[in-house]
């Protein structure tokens, strides 16, 4: 529970930092956009010397509210569980137990945490952003065909702003190069990027090396890249969904209230898939790298033991 709080402020954090050095072009890109759909640069507001958007309140609204309801379900935890107590419990099981087939048994207990509060965090934020409100109370203007448009809504979808899926991918690629480190070590980590399988001597052998060298390289831009990939994935999903909404809501004003509805339920199911789809990306680029290793050397730790106690009896 400490290290899921931990990691929610780690990303609030990162969000203020990133919202932080994109506030000089912020301005300008919110004049330049279009009169229909969201805009671009999520609404910013300063205090002090930090920058703040209305994106981020929503994700330590869902914050807090994951915490308030975690603490509710287990404040009177009960051995055979019931209510909230017992969704809460199928739901870490299941994250748990999905988990450890792509991480394995070993790296499953160092990671769960970090993966589980992900997954769990990107789809109420996902879900957040669908309550009615939000993204279309706010500050606006009348537009030439006498339509009040939302310039400046209140509350924004947390992930439809790429600094808070930006911040979700840096803190994944943090952790990734420490849990990498720890499996392989230094020396490991660069031969599995660099060095490949098989053997050979002489000229064979230095083509080889070129080759796998060549292929090193490209993994490592490859890596590089993954932070950029998995937040744009994410929030262009959700910036497109919440602009497909507000334009079926105003595409006929008196039929706004039911032309949006098969989008709605479709996108409840799009903030399911993304946040699997997210979780699941992250979770399969760690196992690539240091779930074997660890399963190995916690099978080589294992077999030992046993045969140290069949050695003694």
């Amino acid at each position: 529970m400490i290290k899921s709080i931990l990691t929610a402020v780690v990303f609030v954090f990162m969000t203020v930092l990133l919202t932080a050095a994109e506030h000089g072009g912020a301005d300008a890109a919110a004049h330049a956009v279009e009169e229909h759909g969201l805009p671009a640069a999520a609404p910013q507001f300063q205090i002090g010397p930090l920058v703040f958007t209305n994106s981020m309140l929503v994700t330590w609204m869902v914050a807090a509210g994951l915490i308030v309801i975690s603490q509710v379900a287990m404040r009177r935890a009960q051995l055979i569980p019931a209510g909230l107590q017992n969704f809460i419990e199928w739901l870490v099981e299941s994250l748990h137990g999905f988990l450890e087939g792509i991480l394995g048994a070993e790296l499953i207990k160092k990671s769960f945490w970090f993966f589980a509060t992900l997954f769990i965090f990107i789809l109420f934020t996902n879900w957040f952003g669908l309550i009615p409100g939000v993204g279309t109370i706010g500050y606006g203007h009348v537009n030439a065909q006498g339509h009040f448009h939302v310039s400046e809504p209140l509350l924004r979808g947390g992930n439809a702003d790429l600094n808070m899926t930006l911040a979700m991918s840096l803190t994944f690629f943090v952790l990734w190069t420490v849990w990498s480190l720890q499996a392989l070590g230094a020396g490991g980590f660069l031969k599995h990027i660099f060095a490949g399988g098989g053997g050979g001597s002489g000229i064979a052998a230095i083509a080889m090396m070129g080759i796998f060298f060549f292929v090193g390289v490209i993994e490592v831009i490859s890596i590089a890249f993954r932070p950029v990939s998995l937040s744009f994935r994410l929030f262009g999903n959700i910036f497109a969904g919440e602009n497909i909404l507000e334009s079926m809501m105003t595409l006929v004003p008196w039929l706004g209230w039911l032309l949006p509805l098969p989008f709605y339920f479709l996108e409840l199911l799009v903030g399911l898939v993304q946040a699997l789809v997210f979780t699941l990306l992250t979770s399969v680029f760690t196992a690539l790298m240091a779930a074997h290793h660890a399963d190995h050397g916690g099978g080589h730790d294992k077999a030992h033991a046993h045969g140290h106690a069949a050695h003694q009896h």
